[in-house]
């Protein structure tokens, strides 16, 4: 293959520059010309594509964002539309595409390489680590660290006024940054999606913690749960007590990438390069115990996850008490 295109769709992710940074690199290494694609497949449709060079690609691997931009493109769901986009990049001879996103992304990769015989590689570019096939996706692991932070000094308000706050995070209906910041962090709760979250419990939890002295409480709560507010009022109620929340919001999606998100996202680029080399494609690329793995794209929304949930989150509620 001797022409490739690369695009981000969907939220923003830290790492996402990386993985741009090293396709290309390593593309033009292997003699592969590569054309960036501005606004994932909105900028596709548009005709927003350009060859990209090592210029371009200098000093972006320790940026956030992304730097081809990204874009929701409702009309990608319609087939005539994807025709366009398609054809848009035939004429310039590119056969390759790499997609780097969520599970949404893939889906329109799915189509666009069954519909017009484009190979299509994608790399899980989301914050949420909600695709199977992966143990973790590009981003994840800065997001993390970034509600760490957050957590560090939320919990010297409430150390200093005796609260207890619940802090909201991001993972869409995946709990994952929950559960992680929880133990990482020192919680003394979580509630995510995956597993029973008896109000019951959590309020007995504190009021025992009270008993033996513990006159503060840190609680991650899943943006997937519903909305924080609603759950500090139930709280609040079975406690006779003031709570408070702390919503981090768009803040963990940006923020310098780090150093494990950035090596895998350069691993990631090397497989997903190889693939289309061998004019190969229709597939995702993910890590699995530490290697590097493809599976279809259609694996991200119809396949099994290899991650329990459960054995994490009992050490979280251990780690708690």
């Amino acid at each position: 293959m001797e022409k490739i295109g690369i695009l981000t769709s969907g939220g923003d992710a830290p790492g996402m520059n990386a993985a741009i940074r090293a396709v290309g690199k390593i593309a033009a290494y292997k003699g592969i010309k590569v054309y960036g694609i501005q606004r994932g497949y909105l900028g596709m449709l548009n005709d927003e594509i350009f060859p990209m060079d090592n210029r371009f690609l200098s000093g972006i691997v320790d940026r956030g964002g992304t730097i081809l931009l990204t874009a929701r493109c409702l009309e990608f769901k319609d087939q005539k539309f994807r025709a366009i986009a398609a054809q848009n990049l035939k004429k310039r001879g590119i056969g390759g595409l790499v997609v780097i996103g969520g599970d949404g992304s893939y889906r329109g990769a799915d189509s666009l390489s069954k519909e017009h015989e484009i190979k299509v590689v994608g790399l899980p570019g989301t914050i949420d680590n909600d695709i199977k096939g992966t143990d973790y996706t590009i981003g994840f692991d800065t997001c993390l660290n970034t509600i760490l932070d957050a957590i560090s000094k939320v919990r010297d308000t409430a150390t200093s006024h005796e609260r207890t706050i619940l802090i909201e995070v991001m993972g869409r209906h995946a709990g994952d940054l929950a559960l992680q910041a929880c133990i990482a962090g020192g919680g003394d709760g979580v509630i995510i999606p995956e597993m029973e979250n008896p109000i019951e419990l959590l309020a007995f939890q504190i009021k025992e913690r009270r008993k033996h002295g513990k006159l503060h409480d840190i609680i991650l709560v899943s943006e997937g749960v519903g909305h924080v507010d609603e759950i500090a009022g139930i709280l609040k109620e079975k406690l006779a007590t003031e709570i408070r929340t702390v919503v981090l919001g768009h803040v963990q999606r940006g923020g310098t990438p780090s150093g494990f998100d950035r090596i895998l996202a350069a691993r990631m680029a090397e497989k997903a390069v190889d693939i289309l080399e061998n004019d190969e494609g229709g597939v995702m690329v993910g890590i699995e115990s530490n290697k590097i793995v493809t599976h279809p794209l259609s694996y991200a929304w119809d396949g099994e996850r290899n991650y329990d949930m459960r054995d994490d989150h009992d050490l979280a509620l251990l780690l708690a008490r």
